[in-house]
């Protein structure tokens, strides 16, 4: 079987920032990804021209005229095509590395500085995605975010062409990761049809993300809608009315052009089924992401936990029996409230038995402050156990969520929170209670419960995080992942997961239109009314002994391994791309 070759478009080519970047790193370095693709290339504009490091720590920059290198053996032809389209090149060679697994591989590079492009061929180019795609780029050209993603797209056709990565008779394939790859996936398939495969990787559908957040009645309130919508064969703008306002609609309509559709999670899938028509006839398969598998023993487990319950004496004056945590980006789909009903449900119930605990949230709407911003916080007014509003310290988001916190801690008597609204977790990045040998794996490792209870979540790799490491996760119907543990288990619960269905439960909905009303009120009831629940459920699966404490290490490695990376790879991603390699789908703009 020969080898592929794979290029990811993608904002996350060098610097790492989100979800999509644990997602390379996971499955790049998987076994099937090694032993499958020859080349990886990965694409971006480039966003910082001004700074020396083009491609990151430990990469090798081959070509680079705005360094004055130029030793790839495609210079002559990036020279050319820096011509034709009056922008700057910039080729190497980077590592990506896979820290849970600790695999590492070395990818290309392709980025572009789109600063000056001509408009003659860029209009050309956009001509053509409307005629062929009918992707308005007029409409949205004034967007940035969606202006550049077009801009690359003609150039960087060009210099994958020129890079001699396909053949008619060997298709490489190019996953468009999110809207940002797809001008350039439809493009390349476009000029070639016969040498290249497009795949839309949809780590989410950026519409429906924009619907559930912003209506009051959340994930209750769209996926019921959804449901009985698709039964009554209805699409979103149907139900939801017309979404072309936002530029990533008309994106994410084109990638129903793709020769292939890979979706994180079974509600991505479905999401995409009630998009619209167009995506009728497109081929989507389910690809989850993976999760971190790797073996720990006891003793290494009561290490960590050792770390983390001393941090959180350090801060309170005394020593919780169970730590949770919360690793997360700060946006509202995440739902930290859920955490504090859960938590205040579990709080009398640990006060019957004569424990405590304590979650650590770490999650912060800012890039990562300063060591010195942290520890003069942390001498003045004991950061993070107490915060001021305004900078270094918390942006508006951050203090409305601490505002509930000290509510919550002000009322619960057995369980306390501590907002750390930071990146990272050692002495550097959080301060001098953390102990100096703590480092941020000791965050996963030592967590008996991991919070997830996220309200729109295509996947969701961080609240599994720590599944192989004995914690119980906490995670919501609403997660992807939630699909893919019932691929694996089936049916039957499992001691290291707790599900927590708030799609299912409270409310009798018979009509589109009833769940379209589903508001505010009635969401926050049904949360509240299943918080007990929840919180009897982690408090069943919280180990009391080292022997339980065992087992569920041992389980949730096991249960770990069937969702990794390798089996993902094996099971879901590979046979896309073969597929879509093997036989090359024939559109019609009908």
């Amino acid at each position: 079987m020969p080898l592929l070759n794979v290029i990811h478009v993608t904002h996350e080519a060098v610097y790492k920032v989100g979800g999509i970047g644990t997602v390379l790193e996971g499955l790049i370095n998987s076994r099937p990804y090694r032993d499958q693709v020859g080349r990886t290339v990965l694409v971006c504009p480039l966003f910082y021209p001004e700074k020396p490091s083009r491609l990151g720590a430990g990469a090798i920059v081959e070509y680079s005229p705005l360094d004055q290198i130029y030793g790839s053996p495609y210079a002559d032809a990036f020279r050319r095509i820096e011509s034709d389209w009056n922008v700057r090149l910039v080729y190497g060679r980077k590592p990506i590395e896979d820290v849970p697994s600790a695999r590492r591989s070395m990818c290309e590079v392709l980025l572009v500085d789109l600063r000056g492009i001509h408009s003659g061929p860029l209009n050309y180019v956009k001509g053509q995605l409307w005629e062929r795609y009918g992707l308005s780029s007029n409409r949205y050209e004034h967007i940035w975010e969606f202006e550049q993603y077009v801009q690359l797209a003609g150039p960087a056709a060009a210099a994958l062409r020129a890079m001699r990565l396909s053949s008619a008779g060997e298709p490489a394939a190019v996953l468009a990761h999110e809207f940002m790859g797809v001008p350039t996936a439809l493009t390349l398939t476009m000029q070639e049809p016969r040498a290249w495969r497009s795949l839309f990787h949809a780590h989410e559908v950026a519409p429906v993300r924009r619907i559930v957040e912003a209506a009051p009645g959340h994930d209750v309130m769209f996926y019921r809608a959804m449901e009985l919508a698709r039964a009554n064969g209805l699409y979103l703008e149907q139900v939801f009315g017309p979404q072309h306002d936002y530029f990533k609609h008309a994106v994410v309509e084109a990638a129903s052009f793709c020769d292939r559709t890979l979706a994180v999670g079974h509600l991505v899938a479905r999401e995409l089924e009630f998009f619209g028509r167009k995506f009728d006839s497109a081929q989507v398969a389910l690809a989850f992401n993976g999760v971190p598998a790797g073996k720990i023993t006891v003793e290494e487990k009561h290490t960590s936990r050792e770390h983390l319950q001393n941090y959180a004496e350090s801060l309170l004056g005394w020593r919780p029996d169970y730590t949770f945590t919360h690793v997360t980006r700060f946006v509202r789909s995440k739902a930290l409230w859920r955490d504090l009903d859960v938590l205040a449900a579990l709080d009398p119930l640990l006060g019957q038995r004569g424990q405590s605990a304590v979650l650590l949230v770490l999650s912060t709407e800012l890039p990562r402050r300063s060591p010195e911003d942290i520890r003069r916080m942390e001498e003045e007014y004991d950061w993070p156990l107490a915060h001021r509003e305004g900078l270094p310290d918390l942006t508006a988001g951050e203090t409305d969520f601490f505002r509930q916190v000290e509510v919550f801690n002000t009322r619960a008597r057995n369980v306390k929170v501590i907002f750390i609204n930071q990146w990272g977790f050692s002495r550097d990045t959080c301060g001098l209670r953390v102990p100096p040998e703590v480092e941020f794996q000791d965050f996963r490792r030592g967590s008996d419960a991991e919070f997830g209870l996220s309200l729109y979540e295509p996947f969701g790799i961080s609240p599994l995080e720590p599944l192989t490491f004995g914690s119980v996760c906490v995670v919501s119907t609403s997660c992807g992942c939630a699909g893919f543990l019932a691929r694996v288990v089936g049916e039957k619960p499992v001691a290291n997961v707790l599900l927590a269905d708030y799609l299912h439960n409270g409310l009798a909905i018979e009509s589109v239109q009833e769940a379209i009303r589903i508001d505010a009120p009635a969401r926050r009831k049904l949360e509240r009314e299943l918080a007990p629940k929840i919180a009897e459920g982690l408090l069943a699966r919280l180990p009391t002994s080292d022997e339980q404490r065992g087992k569920l290490i041992r389980s949730g490695y096991e249960l770990a391994k069937k969702m990794s990376w390798d089996a993902v790879a094996e099971r879901f991603v590979f046979p896309a791309l073969r597929e879509a390699c093997a036989q090359r789908r024939v559109l019609s703009m009908a």
